[in-house]
């Protein structure tokens, strides 16, 4: 893949180091000139010591080969515009990080993928590792739901049961789908069925349509105070 990459910061360098190691072919574009610098003597890539809110500078950096650019800078207003000229480049595949929510809808409106502010995610998911101790790992879907991994303690209400059991009890209802088992012993994760018994130490992919609440992982052996 010919991967642009527009900043060679705190998020833009280890996207590099990623994207270099994967064996990709990446320019990078940075107007800093120490960092532009760094990332030429640390990395096997071309490193363009430009701004790239000139559609001159990102000819140079090879559009007309490029698979995708993601632009990674600190300012939601230069991200924006790189994207707009990485479209009329005819660019497939556009990606940024956006620092202020409020700017989302603005890189939606000109079809943009987004990636959230890293520092935020980072707080968020620090902020559930002490308020939702339990959870191994999340995402957000929308507004309110969210896919969580959880172990199944040794004591949960649902170890032991089928899931048809399980939703028989009210443990798990139409706004609960377990989504994939990880289970000791077996080389693959298991898909569920009806029939399908969760045992205690299951690592479980669950689907929530309403988050992840202290009642929901109380269910699987886990209780927690609300946030």
């Amino acid at each position: 893949m010919y991967l642009i990459v527009v900043g060679a910061g705190d998020i833009g360098t280890p996207l590099v180091d990623l994207a270099t190691a994967g064996g990709n072919e990446v320019v990078v574009i940075e107007r800093d000139e120490e960092r532009a610098e760094r990332a030429a003597r640390q990395y096997d890539c071309l490193v363009i010591n430009d701004d790239a809110t000139s559609k001159e500078t990102l000819r140079e950096a090879g559009t007309e080969r490029a698979d995708a650019l993601i632009s990674t800078t600190d300012q939601d207003a230069t991200n924006i515009m790189v994207c707009l000229l990485a479209q009329e480049l005819s660019i497939p595949n556009i990606v940024s990080v956006v620092h202020n929510p409020e700017h989302m809808n603005v890189f939606e409106q000109i079809g943009v993928n987004t990636m959230q502010n890293p520092q935020s995610l980072i707080a968020e998911y620090l902020y559930r590792a002490v308020s939702r101790p339990s959870v191994v790992d999340f995402m957000h879907i929308g507004e309110e739901a969210e896919v969580f991994e959880i172990t199944v303690g040794p004591d949960a209400p649902i170890a032991g049961k089928t899931l048809q059991e399980a939703d028989e009890s009210d443990l798990i209802g139409g706004q609960t789908l377990i989504v994939a088992i990880e289970r000791s012993g077996e080389e693959t994760p298991i898909t569920p069925r009806g029939n399908t018994r969760i045992e205690a130490s299951d690592l479980l992919t669950v689907y929530s349509a309403e988050g992840v609440t202290p009642e929901l992982t109380g269910v699987f052996g886990h209780a927690e105070d609300g946030e």
